[in-house]
């Protein structure tokens, strides 16, 4: 039985969803909130096994009531959101702050449940079930715990001579000015915090960069649910001067990963951005296939240049992971795989093929995991050659791109 409370403004809102909860054998409607403020209390008071959280509330807003929740008491959340600039920017951030999944509100409100109703049981009854870890947002730490999985942040530090590798052409000495920037705090609304969200969740060092020589190596990343998060943590390690392009593909629905690539842009050293179809992957950039659209890379010339499409789903993905990974799989030894945080299987039938052609892979390990599927299937299929802690797998990619 899956207890769950409910947190929303909206009085037919809250209607709506207990209804639909009750409707269910496997849930029990512990009670509700309307405001961040009652949702914590009751969350302390009540114990749940899962909440369901709406973005925009009164008095305490979603976000602060998320954060206050994962440093104090963490549960699995489920964020309610808007398709909004504003409720995805919020989505993202909250995905960062830990909650686990969200569900879309179409045009600002739920007006036609039934349109959605086993989206909202599928995400809440595999968040119930997803493994949350205790944030620690203070400002100041002594020491990171072991294992401890707040996701650094890293404002983008501006320096008069960028040191890294442009266009495979060999170290640039191009004043950072000059580069397009993908994201920057000011005009970034996801760092301009509305309440007491803490703009800094833990501060471990990005990973030192030495000098890197030329690499035509290409780094790929699978993830699905927990995702964002397990991003952060590894995109803010990497360093600036990574000497190959990475590319991503993020179980998410179109509007949301743009969104999140600002974010992690606007957080981290290497440059990071929604791909475009027909770009060429340049040294010291990420990548993250659009919501909605499959992503591929294909040689052009001897140049690495992304493509979007929008064919069926494959998976009931789009985009989906094995697609990706099928197509970077004739790469052979210049590719370094990795997969994170999801559910389902999505990306272990690409791996294979890139095995078979003697590219590296990486995957994440069970106990750092917000949800044990996508690894584990890798794992259990004896495909993967390093199984990383979180926290680790940023070093691991910086080894692997060395060799």
């Amino acid at each position: 039985m899956i207890r769950v409370l409910i947190a929303d403004d909206s009085a037919f809102m809250r209607q709506v969803l207990a209804d639909l909860f009750r409707k269910q054998p496997d849930f029990e409607v512990l009670g509700t909130a309307m405001n961040g403020k009652e949702a914590v209390s009751k969350v302390k008071q009540l114990k749940p096994d899962l909440l369901t959280l709406d973005v925009n509330m009164p008095v305490m807003d979603g976000l602060e009531a998320l954060a206050i929740i994962m440093e104090e008491c963490p549960i699995p959340v489920v964020m309610l959101s808007s398709l909004t600039q504003k409720g995805t920017d919020a989505t993202v951030r909250a995905l960062g702050l830990g909650a686990v999944d969200f569900i879309s509100k179409a045009g600002g409100s739920i007006s036609r449940i039934d349109s959605i109703e086993q989206e909202i049981l599928q995400k809440c009854r595999a968040a119930a079930n997803a493994r949350v870890q205790k944030m620690n947002f203070a400002k100041k730490k002594t020491e990171e715990p072991a294992g401890h999985l707040a996701p650094p942040v890293m404002k983008r530090v501006e320096i008069p001579k960028r040191q890294g590798l442009k266009l495979g052409t060999g170290p640039s000495s191009e004043p950072a000015a000059q580069k397009p920037a993908f994201g920057s705090k000011r005009n970034n609304p996801l760092l301009q915090s509305r309440s007491s969200v803490p703009a800094s969740i833990g501060r471990p060092s990005p990973i030192m960069a030495g000098n890197f020589g030329h690499s035509n190596k290409l780094v790929v990343i699978g993830t699905s649910t927990g995702g964002p998060q397990a991003l952060q943590n590894v995109i803010t390690r990497l360093p600036g001067n990574l000497p190959c392009g990475v590319v991503i593909v993020q179980h998410m629905p179109a509007g949301f990963t743009k969104a999140l690539a600002d974010r992690l842009d606007s957080i981290s050293q290497i440059s990071v951005k929604e791909a475009e179809d027909g770009e060429e992957i340049r040294a010291g950039h990420v990548y993250i296939a659009p919501g909605d659209f499959h992503l591929r890379v294909k040689d052009d010339g001897g140049i690495r240049r992304i493509k979007l499409s929008q064919e069926a789903r494959v998976g009931n993905h789009r985009p989906a992971v094995n697609v990706m990974y099928d197509s970077v799989a004739p790469l052979g030894r210049k590719l370094v795989a990795v997969i994170m945080t999801g559910m389902g299987s999505d990306g272990c039938e690409g791996m294979k093929k890139i095995k078979a052609s003697g590219g590296y892979s990486i995957a994440q390990d069970e106990p750092t995991c917000v949800v044990y599927g996508m690894p584990k299937a890798v794992v259990d299929a004896g495909l993967a050659d390093e199984v990383r802690p979180l926290q680790d797998i940023a070093g691991a990619i910086v080894e692997a791109v060395k060799r």
